[in-house]
């Protein structure tokens, strides 16, 4: 079963997808493909996950985001000018400020199937801690970022920047408050966001 049966509720393997979304944390996952593994994660963490085949649908589903939240007269804190320039005929308000803004508007380096978190880095938080970011995160990311765990998308960093390796990788998995902390040492320190995924197919 893939994204689209997720999303939509079709194929014949909801008993697997429902095991998978019970198992205890510690428990090995399940063999199940990447795109389904990590949406079912990311969606037991608490992200807002939209699927797009097209940037048509990425711009909707922003404007619907803005909507939502009543964020129209809000500018976004954007550290990224490609992302801000993508974005531009979007008619958002951009601020280099973050204390100007409820919201970060950014990249990421790869999405992690293995826990449903966000890999960044100083690509996109420049030096900046979690804590010191808006509450709510708006993440602009594609199917080719999908990789298995942690460690695939520390190699895969490794091996497109070579001796020149960004600072500051960590990760965003808490996306709303629980009572669960991860031991994971990328987290250690990071604060709950409020954390919208526009995840477009780009393969």
């Amino acid at each position: 079963m893939g994204l689209f049966d997720i999303l939509f509720g079709g194929g014949k393997k909801k008993i697997s997808k429902e095991t998978a979304e019970t198992r205890g944390v510690h428990m090995p996952d399940l063999d199940l493909p990447v795109d389904e593994k990590f949406t079912i994660h990311f969606k037991k963490n608490g992200g807002k996950f939209l699927y797009c085949d097209s940037f048509k649908e990425i711009s909707q589903a922003l404007k619907n985001i803005i909507q939502e939240n009543n964020w129209e007269d809000n500018s976004f804190f954007v550290m990224n000018k490609q992302l801000q320039n993508k974005f531009s005929k979007e008619k958002i308000k951009f601020t280099e400020k973050a204390n100007e803004s409820e919201v970060f508007f950014t990249t990421c380096e790869h999405l992690i199937a293995q826990n449903g978190s966000i890999l960044v880095c100083s690509n996109q938080l420049n030096e900046k801690k979690l804590n010191e970011l808006p509450d709510n995160l708006i993440v602009f990311a594609t199917t080719s970022q999908l990789v298995e765990s942690i460690g695939e998308g520390l190699k895969t960093i490794k091996k497109k920047y070579g001796h020149q390796i960004p600072a500051n990788i960590t990760t965003i998995k808490h996306f709303q408050a629980t009572e669960e902390n991860s031991d994971d040492f990328l987290t250690y320190g990071s604060t709950t966001k409020n954390l919208y995924l526009l995840f477009l197919e780009d393969l």
